[in-house]
């Protein structure tokens, strides 16, 4: 690990940042494609809710579209005169504090200039946004050739720091459970987690283990037009929910398409592990006899098939299912329910079964924290 990318942030850190900082200083957010530095936004937004959540996409805008020219009267000497009125999606109209980002900002050189009063000092053509305004921007990493360049001049005025890519751990917890990703994504993932690997960490893309890594983005990876983002995985997720709507050919030429070659040939094995489990309604109804998988990525599965779909009806049943599978997919599914972003937390955490098997299971969340 470099001196640099020691000081790489998780998004949560990068939000923590901004949220102290955000009405004095612009952060620019550097990452990876696809790593989800717009889903910025949102957690933003959830801590600022009097706040309004304004998207401008810099990939689709050039300079023209910042604003456009307005004849004007001055009321004194009548004289006429040209001003600039801006682009709604900049938000001044708005009389409320809104949180602005500016996605993909390194892509549009053309227009980082004319938006710099923005940056520095939360203005434009003349007009200021409320004093409690956020301003952030987002942008890739120069290092994977699509284009970003921000000119050092600018760059000195704001703040720029770098987000990792989350691991899958982290995708699953603090994003795909509570987004409704199909739980054989999320399975696949945690027992595949190099599809989430930095390509800064592998030196010959297409070579096998431990130096190669066929799933993910490589700039020396000549042809890999598909491949494993977080986003991508999202769109994977997809159309696993509608699979039965098409025929396998369809479907892996979908997926190839989404996640590439290697990445759908490696899922669609995984996916045949379905058969295995058992089902939801015979986990509600017959917890203490319903079938157990063989295999610990069939369990896995079961996990996380659970923790999306759980509601208060079942959770007696799933403890009672659950306490019969192995101590490893029993913490998996209790560190997960604990995580302060899961959904159904406070479901899980005010039952009496998960309560009493927490005090039974202490060494569990000891170890975790440390």
């Amino acid at each position: 690990m470099n001196q640099a990318s020691m000081y790489d942030l998780t998004l949560s850190q990068a939000v923590d940042l901004i949220t102290a900082i955000g009405t004095k200083r612009t952060v620019l957010v550097e990452g990876h494609m696809g790593s989800g530095k717009t889903s910025m936004l949102k957690m933003l937004a959830k801590k600022f809710p009097d706040h309004i959540p304004v998207y401008f996409d810099c990939t689709t805008k050039d300079l023209m579209d910042l604003g456009a020219p307005k004849v004007v009267r001055h009321e004194e000497t009548g004289h006429e005169y040209l001003t600039m009125v801006p682009n709604e999606e900049l938000g001044l109209h708005f009389d409320k504090p809104i949180i602005l980002l500016f996605d993909e900002i390194g892509k549009k050189r053309s227009i980082i200039d004319a938006i710099r009063r923005i940056l520095l000092e939360r203005a434009v053509y003349g007009k200021k946004l409320h004093p409690d305004s956020i301003v952030i921007a987002t942008t890739n990493l120069g290092a994977e050739n699509l284009g970003d360049l921000f000119p050092p001049h600018s760059r000195n005025a704001i703040t720029v720091v770098r987000v990792r890519k989350s691991t899958a751990q982290e995708w699953v917890d603090n994003f795909a459970i509570n987004a409704g990703i199909h739980h054989t994504a999320m399975a696949w993932a945690l027992e595949t987690p190099q599809i989430f690997q930095s390509f800064e960490e592998v030196s010959k893309p297409d070579d096998p283990d431990p130096v190669g890594n066929p799933y993910i983005y490589h700039p020396q990876a000549v042809g890999r037009t598909a491949f494993i983002t977080h986003r991508s995985m999202e769109a994977a997720s997809d159309y696993l929910h509608v699979m039965d709507k098409m025929d396998a050919t369809t479907f892996q030429a979908a997926l190839i398409g989404t996640i590439g070659l290697r990445g759908a040939s490696d899922l669609t094995s995984y996916i045949n592990i379905a058969s295995e489990l058992p089902s939801l309604q015979d986990i509600k109804e017959n917890p203490k006899s319903a079938k157990i998988p063989a295999s610990s990525s069939a369990v896995c599965m079961v996990v996380m098939r659970t923790l999306a779909t759980l509601d208060r009806s079942w959770v007696n049943a799933w403890m009672d299912y659950m306490v019969r599978l192995d101590n490893e997919s029993q913490a998996l599914f209790a560190l997960a329910a604990r995580n302060e972003n899961y959904k159904h937390r406070e479901l899980v955490m005010t039952n009496a079964k998960f309560t009493q098997w927490s005090l039974a299971n202490q060494h569990i969340f000891t170890a975790d924290k440390k």
